[in-house]
Parts: C-alpha cells; structure tokens; sequence
C-alpha cells in the first residue's frame, strides 16, 4: 500500500505540473498572438506625390499618422489634410517632393469586418407560385451562319466572231469567274476560274476542271490555309534557296501559337509547269524588237510561262505592260520594248524567265517549318524537283537510247543516238539510202522504191561541226546533203543524230536562322546542301553531285535616332563549294560583269564589310568593301560608294565603284560611276548627269588589252516639267565618247 500511495502521489503531482506548464504556453501563444494583431496594424507605405492618396483599403486611427519626404524630414501638417474614415490623403498645396513615405495605423479587422446574420448570396427568389427552386428555359440562340450562304461571284463570260478576207469565220470564247465568301464560321474561301477558248471547243465549253486555261482555289482560317491548282511557290526565306516558281498543285501550311512563341509548318506538292534558264543579249540602236528569246542549248522556239520573266537592262529590273516599259510574246517567245523605253546599242538586256519543257513529267516537292521567339528564329526546308525518268512526254526512248544515255553520264555530247529508221516507200515523204564515201556510211537522197530506204532526222549542231548542209526546202521536208571534210575539218552544220535528254534531279536543305541579342544587333545565318543529278539513267560522273555553302551577316547598329544621322555596320561572307547548285539566280543579273569574270573554278568566297549613314529626311550613304576568290583562278578587291542626298531643293546621286582583280589569264582594273544632280523648283527641275567606264583588262602573257576592255564617258543636261499625277516631261541633250 505504502508503494501504491507513493505511485499515486507522484502521478499526482507530475500532472499537477503539466497543468500549470501547459496553462502558462497558452498564456503566452495568447500573449504573442495579441502582440502580433496589434504590431501588424502599423504600416509604412511609400507612394508617388499626387494629388490625392489612398492610404489603406479600410479606416485608419487618427492617433498615428506621420508623413515624411524621402530624406525623412516630417511633412507639415498644413500641406494637407486625411479623411481617417475613408483612408484619404489629400494634399491642398505642392510639396517639393516626388514620393512620401506614410506611418499610419490601421484598424483591426474585427472592427472593420462585416458582420451578418445571414449569407445574402444564398438567398433565393420569391417560388410561392412554383414547386421547385429551379427553372428550365429552351435557348433562343440560334445559328445565323448558313453554310455557302455568304458566297459572292463575279465575272465575265465572251463570245467573238473573227472574220476575215483570206480566212474562215472563227468563233472565240473566254469566261473569267470569281468565288470569294465563307463556308463556315471560320473557313474562307478565295477561287478564280479563267478559260480563253480559241477557237471555241467543239462541245462550246470546258467540261474538265484540267482544261481551263487557270484555276485557283483556296480555304483559309485564321490558323491554316490551302491552296490548289495554278499557284505560285515562292520562298524569301532562305538566301541560297530562294525561288518564285509557277506550278500545278496544292500547298498546305499552318500556324501554331504559344505563349511567346509561334511555330509554322508548310508542305506542297506540284507539277512544274516551266523550268528555269537565262537568255541574254545585246540591244540595237533603235531596234524596239522584236528580239527572239532562246532556250539553254540555243534553241530558237522556246515556250514561256506567263508572268514568270524578270527583264533588265543594264542590271536594272524593268516592268511589263503596254504602259510600261515591255511587251511580251509567251508563245512566241519575242520581247518587245515599249516607244518610251528607247533602246540604244549600250544597253545590255538579260532576262530570266521560265520555258515549258515537256521532255519529262517533272514533279516538285517543297516543305518546312520554322520556330520565332522575340529574339531567336528558326527555320529549315528541304526542296526538291526531278523528272520523271520513266514518263518521258516528247521524246520515245527505246532501250538502244537509254543504254547511251546510261554510259553518257553527264557528258552531253555523248547524249546523241542515230536518227536513221527503216522505212517503206513513200512519194510524199523525204527519204535516203545508204552509201559508203571513203570507208564513212553516208545518206543520200533517194526516190527510188526499190532501195533501202530510210527516215532521218538531220540536226543543227553548228558551223563547222557536222558533215550535212541543207541544199533544198520542199513543200514536205527540207533535203540535206552530205560534204566531204577538208583538212579534217567538217564542212556542214547538220548530222543525221538526235539529241537525247537525261532526265534531271535537284535537292537542296537548308536551315537558318536570325539571333537578335540586343535591339542593335542582328545576326543572319544559313547552312545549305545541294545534290544535283544531270543524269538518272546514269551513276557515271555522280561523283560530284553533292555541293554546301554557308552564309553569316552581322548588322550593328552603332548609331540610332530619329533626328539625327544613323549609323550601321554590316558584315556579310558567303562560301559555296564547287559543286553547290542553286534553284535561280542568287546574286545580281551583272555579277560576271561587275567582277570581269569569264569562267570561275572553284570554291567561292565573297567577304564584304560596309558602313551606312541613314537619316530619315536628307537621305543615305554607304561604302562597300568587297572581297572575292575563287580557289583556282580567280581573287579580286572591290570598293563602292553609293550616296543618295536630298539637301533642300538639291537632290544628289552617285554610285561608283573601283575593281582590282587577277585572273589565271589576266589582271583588270574596272572604274565605274555614275552621277546626277537635281534641282527642284515647284514642278519644274533642272539637272545634269555625268558617267563614266574604263575596264582595262591586260593578258598576263602578252600584257596586250584584252576584247573586254572599254572605256567611255558621257554628260548630260535635262530639264523637266510635271506634277503630282505623274505626268510630265523631259528634255534634254547627251554627248557621250566611247572608247572600245
């Protein structure tokens, strides 16, 4: 028992003891909570000067306010005056200050708390009247959008009847049909039909979709869009391949936003309906044209598609129209300059367009996409266009033919088979028969039915390079002749072949992108691979195929400002290996000429670092340092100045550049400048132009002038007279001296 009561005592007075432990925590957590309410209600606030302040979102006491400047000298209390109730500060006089710092004292929440007795958000209408608390109503929304209801058309459709004294009566036809509106909510549609019929057809109208002559059809969203039919590929994206093309197909791409991002996607997929080439020539003094345009192996009857060329004359892109500066036969392939674009024999005239060349079906596929932030972009595409080598369209080739085009490799003078095929009597056709000269099988005109007759094809392969001459031009078919060579050398310019055509195969990727560090800053960069195949029936001669090049800009912005003259750096290098291809022209229509380039070899690489001088009103200037090599024949330096000043009523242009190049045969040096001055009154101006060329080039062994060099100079004064509507007139005199 002793033990027991011992045990009890103890147990007794240890809860004894946690009772008062515990009861002096609570007094004290009650203590450090009471503490914290009443610490937490005085606040220091810092706030702009204004004229009037809200202190606090509830009361404040007017036992605690001090207002202080930012170095923490009191405020007068004279300087202002605090609605306590509604936390209002409000100041009746500047103070030389723009911020104050508050010391105020807020009143508790319990006091500034609302207190009800009941929640008014549950609180329901007066249902005296209904059994329930609910309501059903049917929805009176109603879908206004009716399917194709917002579709508009417009358009023409013509008939014509062509008569005349030496022809029948011909009836013509043309429709021109416009579709524009929404399908849906969301989806657009753009379509255009147009069908010139000449003659009409003999059912009276197109009854195909692929006989109208163009058909363009579109959906688009605000996210998404597709086109089919006659479109136009064009890709500005890329600097080695950039291409405007003219095609057959369909063409998807779509957009997806993010948060401070946006990423595209594009694929399509198309016939090509021309293939690219360059024609160039000289023009003649006073000649408006006609001038034949001819295809990449000189032929003289090439197919234009329409719309696809870009003319220049000295370098510089002119425009189409008949008020304009050009005309154009596409079917003809003839150009023809306007009577307000003389033409004098300095003029030299390149034009890029694209030809329909049907050898082959060709087929293009282009796609891609690319990821932009506010700094960073990103893209990559791949395009690719090949022939169809087992659909070839104007030409038959028999397995004799592809067996020469498969060990031609990508030699085209090997590309040449026999054209002679055996043939039956015919009095209406042109034959010849076999015969042996000097130990050489010749054809001989024959119109006997009892030889070996055959049908042959003769071709114009050039003065001096076949054995054929053209001696008659029948009703049927023209009479060749064969002539002996003299001295080894051939004396005719036709030869009883056929010029065969490989089908071709060009892919190029490409990725690039823009960085932009800083808003001065800009940096450009571009990676791109190319495979070229001049020949698929053939692996000979594909060890040249592959090609890269590679491109790096950086744009400084040393000086920026909107009144005053800005300031830019530019760097800019290109390297492109030797084997690289491009889909069209990369750089300017007179680069050869610019850095008297006659046949390149090797790697390329263009170095250039320039400096521009901007201002937003008087104008530009810049100074260009060129650099370019090509690895096995070529290095040349050239410096331009190019200046465009608009000083009060003067207007000032110049644009000069200085080469110095050398060469595996020679070394050059080229000035150029060209120089106008203006003077404008209200509509008249008066001006005067001066230019000059000197290109000495010198052969490295004779150190004689070459046939490229040249000099002239030329003045000239003009006056003009016009307005606003661009109307006006010209005059005035040029005396130019050449010197070549």
């Amino acid at each position: 028992m002793r033990i027991n009561s011992k045990i009890f005592s103890f147990y007794k007075s240890y809860f004894y003891r946690m009772k008062i432990a515990l009861s002096l925590i609570c007094f004290l957590m009650s203590f450090c909570a009471l503490a914290q309410e009443g610490l937490s209600n005085y606040r220091t606030k810092k706030v702009a000067v204004s004229d009037t302040i809200q202190i606090d979102t509830v009361s404040i006491n007017s036992s605690r306010l001090v207002i202080r400047r930012k170095d923490n000298t009191l405020i007068d209390s004279s300087f202002y005056q605090v609605d306590f109730s509604k936390a209002l500060l409000t100041f009746k006089k500047p103070i030389d200050t723009d911020s104050i710092e508050i010391d105020y004292l807020r009143y508790p929440d319990f006091l500034t708390r609302k207190y009800a007795q009941l929640d008014d958000k549950i609180i329901v209408k007066n249902t005296d009247n209904l059994q329930t608390l609910y309501k059903l109503n049917q929805s009176t929304l109603q879908n206004k959008l009716t399917p194709f209801d917002g579709l508009m058309t417009s358009g023409s459709i013509s008939r014509g009847v062509t008569v005349g004294n030496n022809q029948n009566s011909v009836l013509n036809s043309e429709l021109d049909l416009q579709i524009s509106g929404k399908l849906s909510d969301k989806v657009s549609l753009r379509a255009s039909i147009q069908d010139a019929n000449i003659p009409l057809q003999e059912s009276g109208y197109s009854q195909r979709l692929d006989e109208f002559d163009q058909v363009f059809i579109e959906l688009f969203s605000d996210s998404w869009n597709i086109r089919a039919g006659d479109i136009d590929l064009i890709n500005t994206d890329s600097y080695f391949a950039s291409f405007t093309k003219r095609v057959q197909g369909l063409q998807v791409s779509a957009e997806f936003d993010g948060e401070a991002s946006k990423t595209t996607a594009f694929a399509s997929g198309a016939l090509v309906r021309g293939q690219f080439t360059t024609s160039k020539f000289t023009a003649q003094e006073g000649n408006q044209g006609p001038y034949k345009l001819t295809g990449p192996n000189n032929e003289l009857f090439v197919l234009i598609v329409s719309g696809s060329e870009t003319v220049y004359v000295n370098g510089i892109p002119i425009e189409r129209g008949e008020n304009k500066d050009y005309i154009i036969d596409y079917n003809a392939g003839e150009i023809i300059f306007n009577a307000t674009f003389p033409i004098t024999s300095e003029m030299r005239i390149t034009v890029d367009y694209q030809f329909s060349d049907r050898n082959y079906s060709r087929f293009t596929v282009f796609g891609g996409g690319a990821y932009e932030t506010e700094k960073f972009k990103m893209g990559v595409s791949v395009y690719s266009e090949a022939d169809a080598k087992n659909q070839p369209l104007q030409q038959n080739l028999s397995s004799d033919q592809v067996a020469i085009l498969s060990n031609a490799g990508d030699d085209v003078d090997l590309m040449v088979a026999p054209s002679d095929t055996p043939q039956a009597y015919d009095e209406n056709r042109i034959l010849y028969r076999k015969e042996l000269v000097n130990g050489e099988e010749i054809f001989v005109f024959s119109n006997n039915p009892d030889d070996e007759l055959f049908n042959v094809r003769f071709t114009l392969v050039g003065a001096n390079q076949g054995d054929y001459v053209l001696v008659n031009s029948n009703a049927v078919e023209n009479i060749y002749e064969y002539v002996a060579p003299a001295n080894g050398i051939p004396q005719g310019n036709y030869a009883p072949i056929v010029r065969l055509i490989a089908p071709e195969k060009l892919q190029i990727a490409v990725a690039n992108g823009t960085y932009k560090p800083s808003e001065k800053t800009n940096i450009f960069f571009e990676l791109a691979g190319s495979k070229n195949d001049l020949n698929l029936f053939s692996g000979l001669d594909d060890s040249n195929n592959n090609g890269f090049a590679g491109k790096l800009k950086v744009n400084q912005n040393i000086i920026k400002s909107d009144s005053i003259w800005n300031m830019n750096v530019t760097v800019d290098a290109d390297f492109i290996q030797k084997n690289f291809k491009t889909i069209q022209r990369l750089y300017r229509a007179e680069f050869n000429r610019d850095w008297n380039l006659e046949n390149p070899i090797g790697n390329q690489a263009l170095l250039s670092a320039g400096i521009d001088l901007i201002h937003s009103k008087k104008g530009l200037a810049n100074y260009t340092f060129e650099h370019l090599n090509y690895a096995e024949n070529f290095n040349g330096n050239r410096h331009n100045i190019l200046a465009n000043l608009k000083l009060n009523r003067f207007g000032i242009y110049s644009n000069s550049s200085v080469l110095n190049n050398s060469s595996s045969l020679s070394t050059s040096r080229f000035v150029r400048s060209f120089n106008r001055v203006t003077y404008h009154l209200k509509k008249q101006w008066v001006g005067t132009k001066i230019a000059l060329e000197s290109n000495e080039q010198r052969d490295k062994v004779t150190d004689s002038l070459t046939n490229l060099s040249q000099r002239f100079h030329s003045y000239e004064v003009f006056t003009g007279y016009g307005d606003s509507t661009g109307v006006f007139i010209e005059v005035g005199y040029k005396y130019r001296v050449n010197d070549s």
